[in-house]
């Protein structure tokens, strides 16, 4: 199950400012291309993690530059992105972290979305700590020790418990479930974004400071602060399903894309590259990297990706 959120969004140039804003409910907001009849245009969904973002800056600058589409995007909560996705408002969700609900709903039940392949890379929900502090208490990284550390990673935040910290109030986690349910003293603090929990993470590892977070992978982030993950009690198939009762690790999740039915069946060249667009973590992280960290513009970031893996991208083009 993925778990993050996102807001309204005009276009991809402005994807690296609005990483974690409020969100906004598509299925009240269409996009002005979408649907448009006779238009070469595409409509892509984009989510507010950097990742996702280096998906729809690299599948937009190839739709444009190579195939002649308009390309329009709309940044959307994950879940109300199915709703537009089946309606019609998008043509195109390129990462999805696993939502078997409306997966049943929309793509088995209504057949309104179509699947559209693997991404490529898998993701992976998890705690860390800083690699500094794993280093000097090795204990750590096992879940049945968190509670020895508890007044290390305390915060005024957290109060008199440690602190496990979050991004978005709006990102769908088991984390409280987990606090409560392993019998942790910590309490779930969210950082407000995914830029916010970035800058906090930051700042701590400056002061070389002991914390413990939600992150995920991939990450451009872990190439500038190391972070190892703590063990939590092993994923089984459906130790999740019981939001109130979970008690086990995040699952390891090959990310899919899903194409709106309509779109994935008359969409021509459009609908059938984004099928074939399949890229590796390192890929989606040396995007990311260069427009979370060095500040290139998404588009800028994307010209630089294609031009030199022409090899890479070629093949989604055949």
């Amino acid at each position: 199950m993925r778990v993050r959120t996102t807001a309204a969004l005009a276009a991809v140039s402005s994807l690296a400012l609005l990483t974690g804003c409020g969100a906004a409910d598509m299925t009240e907001q269409a996009s002005p291309f979408a649907n448009a009849q006779g238009a070469k245009t595409v409509t892509l969904s984009v989510q507010s993690w950097v990742g996702a973002q280096s998906n729809v800056a690299v599948a937009q600058y190839i739709l444009e530059h190579e195939l002649g589409y308009r390309v329009d995007t709309v940044q959307v909560d994950e879940v109300p992105a199915w709703d537009a996705l089946s309606q019609g408002r998008v043509d195109a969700l390129l990462e999805d972290w696993g939502h078997p609900e409306q997966e049943q709903r929309y793509v088995k039940d209504k057949k309104t979305i179509a699947p559209g392949g693997d991404l490529g890379v898998t993701g992976h929900i998890g705690w860390y700590v800083p690699t500094y502090f794993a280093k000097q208490h090795p204990d750590v990284t096992n879940w049945k020790n968190l509670n020895k550390y508890a007044d290390q990673f305390r915060t005024p935040e957290s109060g008199s418990k440690g602190q496990l910290m979050d991004g978005s109030p709006s990102y769908v986690t088991n984390d409280k479930a987990l606090v409560k349910n392993l019998k942790l003293d910590y309490r779930v603090v969210f950082a407000g974004s995914e830029a916010a929990q970035i800058t906090q993470i930051r700042q701590f590892a400056k002061e070389k400071k002991p914390f413990l977070t939600y992150w995920y992978t991939p990450q451009w982030l872990f190439e500038k602060v190391p972070m190892t993950e703590v063990k939590l009690p092993e994923y089984k198939e459906g130790c999740d399903a019981d939001p109130k009762k979970v008690a086990c690790a995040y699952p390891h999740t090959p990310l899919q894309k899903y194409l709106n039915a309509d779109f994935a069946e008359n969409g021509g060249k459009a609908a059938a590259f984004l099928k074939k667009f399949e890229w590796t973590t390192e890929d989606q992280n040396e995007v990311s990297l260069m427009i979370a960290d060095q500040k290139m513009t998404p588009e800028d970031a994307a010209k630089k990706w294609v031009d030199s893996h022409e090899s890479t991208w070629k093949k989604w083009l055949s």
